[in-house]
């Protein structure tokens, strides 16, 4: 059997394979490729791979390799998205005379056409970190100081808590907003197809529409649950680190905070490694509420998405078996 289309030698196995569902395609990554798969609007397959850079001795170190992986994701992400969105939009009348914005003419009369969509592309993913970062971490820190000016003896302990309540709350609106949407449903179509086809590859059977349809669409290594455990983690750091720090001033919170940012993602990546690489009843507690939060995320797919999905699988698994063992 070969292993472009099943796991090696047929057995359950782990990856390190994963991927990010798109505007109607899906970018899978392996240890050694990264490829981008989207479907145009005439239903052809728009293909796009990539060979993957080694990281450093450094950026594998543990505790340090989360934040390295986190970054490439963020970055890589933002960018697989813009190019779906492009594609996918292919062959589709555009207005007649459309004016281009003040910025692309800018970057057109200053710069190559590659080297634009270069700067553009890296200017959004800081954008899309930055919004990240802001929406769910800083913002809850600027709320609570606010209610602090209302409360100004409010324990430090109380703070926290609040603080923590207003992550977990946000980062659900968040996720059900963008639920309620009919263009992110079908992005979550795809997300629930590259599952499906992760727990395929896992489950040594060849790689088909037939074999990839009945599988679960809630996966236990899914980047949701991922960002949960930050929250989460952030949250119980928070409540170690604030209440022996009497620094009330906002801004001088919210730096702590984006520095803590770096040690909180190192250590949920390594948490998230260990919950993944066991099956056991404590591990699946522990991964229990990550794998809820996969209901806003994940829907069921149809079968040209699990061709897509099956498709960007096949590209990015190694030639060397079990090179991609979890």
């Amino acid at each position: 059997m070969s292993n472009q289309s099943a796991s090696p030698c047929g057995t359950p196995y782990k990856t390190t394979c994963g991927g990010q569902a798109l505007i109607e395609g899906i970018m899978m990554q392996g240890p050694e490729k990264r490829a981008i798969v989207v479907r145009k609007p005439n239903g052809e397959l728009n293909i796009t791979t990539k060979k993957i850079q080694p990281r450093s001795r450094f950026a594998k170190l543990p505790l340090v390799r989360g934040v390295f992986v986190f970054g490439s994701a963020m970055v890589h992400g933002v960018q697989a998205l813009m190019h779906s969105a492009e594609v996918s939009e292919e062959g589709l009348e555009q207005e007649e005379d459309e004016e281009p914005g003040w910025l692309e003419k800018w970057l057109d009369a200053h710069f190559t056409q590659e080297k634009a969509a270069s700067i553009f592309i890296t200017i959004a993913a800081a954008l899309g970190i930055a919004f990240s970062v802001g929406l769910f971490i800083l913002l809850p820190t600027a709320l609570t100081g606010l209610i602090r000016l209302v409360w100004p003896q409010m324990p430090l302990w109380v703070q926290a808590v609040v603080e923590g309540v207003m992550k977990v709350a946000i980062f659900l609106c968040y996720l059900w907003l963008c639920s309620r949407t009919k263009e992110m449903r079908r992005v979550f179509s795809y997300h629930g197809a590259e599952h499906k086809t992760i727990f395929c590859y896992e489950a040594g059977l060849p790689l088909t529409v037939e074999n990839v349809r009945p599988q679960p669409k809630h996966h236990p290594r899914c980047g949701t649950s991922f960002l949960f455990v930050v929250i989460i983690v952030s949250i119980l750091v928070s409540s170690i680190v604030f209440p022996y720090i009497n620094w009330q001033n906002i801004w001088v919170r919210i730096g702590v905070k984006l520095l803590l940012l770096v040690p909180v993602v190192g250590v949920t990546y390594e948490f998230n490694r260990f919950v993944g690489a066991h099956d056991n009843a404590v591990t699946r507690i522990l991964s229990a509420p990550g794998m809820w939060m996969q209901n806003f995320t994940t829907n069921e797919p149809d079968d040209s998405m699990i061709e897509v999905a099956i498709e960007a699988m096949k590209l990015v698994i190694p030639a060397e078996q079990g090179k991609d063992q979890w």
